[in-house]
């Protein structure tokens, strides 16, 4: 979903999941060799017509965050990553997370324990 987005609507997007609600010049100031504002209206703006994110306004002007709601973003990125770097195994994708962590903390272990049991 959101890995089909031009590189600068992508970074956009993730300030908005990052921070939350932003305004144009929050945005401009965050990002990466500082857009004009114009130029972040006009990505919002086509951002806001494909359904990504959404505005509203507030006493500091328009305030945009993301449309889609954060745990189906990272559903969706993650379907993406376990399809390409795990053949669509999502087995093979928790080994290699797992594989990340030194040592587990008890009550994710309890997590990871009573999902498997699922």
């Amino acid at each position: 979903m959101l890995s089909k987005l031009p590189p600068r609507e992508r970074q956009i997007v993730d300030l908005l999941y990052q921070r939350g609600e932003l305004a144009v010049a929050d945005i401009c100031e965050a990002l990466p060799d500082q857009p004009s504002g114009s130029a972040v209206r006009t990505m919002l703006k086509r951002l806001e017509d494909k359904g990504y994110v959404h505005r509203h306004e507030s006493e500091r002007g328009y305030v945009y965050s993301p449309a889609v709601p954060d745990q189906v973003a990272r559903k969706s990125a993650l379907s993406d990553v376990v399809r390409t770097f795990f053949g669509g195994s999502p087995a093979g994708a928790a080994t290699a997370l797992l594989g990340m962590s030194e040592r587990l903390e008890e009550s994710e272990l309890d997590k990871l324990e009573a999902m498997i049991a699922k």
